[in-house]
């Protein structure tokens, strides 16, 4: 495997684009260095791990200078200007390749991918299995934090309407026969019988959304095959084709989002403010606790 890195490396080659949303360990180390590849390691609170990086991979700071710091709930998509610059200062052109990771396994680093198809940028995918399958593999690591970075990108973003939505684009959705809503939460936080880790917020659900818990749609790690996540989402949203996705604050919400364009799902629509804004206390968005209505 290393004998391909410096392959890569000394010729140059072009990698091209991801062949998919999700690349398996090999594909990315076959690759890792060589020019036009850009990997972000997008891990968020506790999931940030102990320092240990994919060699070469710079960080996605989701938890800060990468969310709105106007907003006020979480993890919210800042404007096109802010991302630009932030993912610039990444060092992103226009014409590279990324491939995000996080240290839980697939957690915070669909919501990366995510915005970055968002913002216009499709030579993106998410490693499958992160970062605890890279290093049980014992592909190259570094520790502490990435060095300085030598150049600036050019990245600029194209924000495309509709892959992020807010809470009255949902309540239409609620209503609406051929859409379903899915939440990524637990089951006991989708029905209330668990409290939020975000204090103050109410318990329970949207009315007449579905749970469909993340972790559902991997196993040790990995997403599902294909089959097994058209399955999952046929259990959830049965003959519903357009979907909309919410978690407890935008983050999960994407593994959905991975796994319905994994089973062939397009258009899926991910609701930005996600539980951290339809369940504060303020809120007049109707709440619903106990199992979800047949």
């Amino acid at each position: 495997m290393g004998e391909d890195v410096r392959v890569d490396r000394e010729q140059g080659a072009d990698i091209g684009a991801p062949p998919g949303p999700l690349v398996p360990a090999d594909w990315l180390a076959a690759r890792l260095g060589a020019p036009g590849l850009l990997v972000l390691d997008a891990s968020v609170g506790a999931h940030r791990g102990s320092g240990t990086r994919i060699a070469g991979a710079r960080v996605f700071d989701i938890d800060g200078a990468l969310s709105d710091p106007t907003a006020t709930v979480p993890h919210t998509m800042p404007d096109a200007a802010r991302f630009t610059d932030g993912m610039r200062a990444l060092g992103l052109n226009d014409a590279d390749t990324v491939v995000v990771y996080d240290a839980a396994g697939i957690y915070s680093s669909a919501r990366a991918w995510w915005m970055l198809r968002a913002m216009g940028f499709d030579r993106a995918a998410v490693l499958d299995g992160g970062l605890p399958t890279w290093t049980s593999a014992g592909l190259p690591v570094d520790e502490g934090a990435p060095g300085p970075l030598t150049a600036r990108g050019d990245f600029t973003a194209r924000p495309r309407p509709g892959l992020l939505v807010d809470a009255d684009t949902v309540a239409a959705a609620l209503a609406a026969p051929d859409a379903a809503v899915l939440d990524a939460r637990t089951r006991g936080r989708f029905e209330g019988t668990e409290p939020e880790p975000r204090a103050g917020l109410r318990g329970g659900h949207m009315p007449g959304s579905v749970n469909l818990p993340f972790g559902l749609l991997q196993d040790a790690g990995r997403m599902l095959p294909p089959g097994e996540l058209r399955a999952a989402f046929a259990g959830a949203a049965g003959d519903r084709k357009r979907l909309y996705v919410s978690c407890g604050s935008g983050v999960t919400a994407c593994v959905l989002a991975l796994g319905a364009e994994l089973a062939g799902y397009r258009g899926t629509a991910v609701y930005d403010g996600s539980w951290s804004e339809w369940g504060l206390p303020s809120s007049d968005r109707p709440v619903a606790t106990g199992a979800a209505a047949g």
